[in-house]
């Protein structure tokens, strides 16, 4: 198949899809004489992969290294795979935990704002975010 039927068919875009070759992430399984991708079914397994991992929040390199145990199997075992995991499930927690305090504090300045219509120089999310 082409890059625009893998496209379709995977949901990744042409475009994305040419970086993931470019980065080495994934490639076409074929070429044809005038320099086309032609793609597999098992490109199409490959890419729904890629983008399951992705959509789970694991990065390129994360994915790359989850594609390694899937595409060696039998060199592999399922520690791997979940000590993966359970470094992004880490990783997550801790950007939840970053995320909750930025909006503490973004509830606190907009609190303090009046909202009105009288000059920014007397803002206090401006005069906060001034602070040293």
């Amino acid at each position: 198949m082409k890059i625009s039927n893998l496209a379709a068919r995977s949901g990744i875009s042409a475009h994305t899809l040419r970086y993931y070759e470019k980065t080495g992430l994934f490639s076409a399984s074929q070429r044809s004489e005038s320099n086309y991708r032609i793609y597999s079914q098992d490109d199409l397994t490959t890419a729904k992969f890629i983008k399951r991992s992705k959509e789970c929040g694991f990065s390129l390199a994360e994915t790359a290294a989850l594609l390694a145990i899937k595409h060696d199997k039998d060199q592999h075992v399922c520690a791997e795979a979940k000590l993966i995991t359970s470094t992004k499930i880490i990783d997550i927690s801790q950007q939840i935990t970053q995320l909750k305090q930025m909006q503490k504090t973004l509830q606190q300045l907009e609190r303090y704002c009046c909202g009105g219509q009288e000059s920014a120089e007397f803002c206090s999310i401006i005069a906060n975010l001034e602070q040293e």
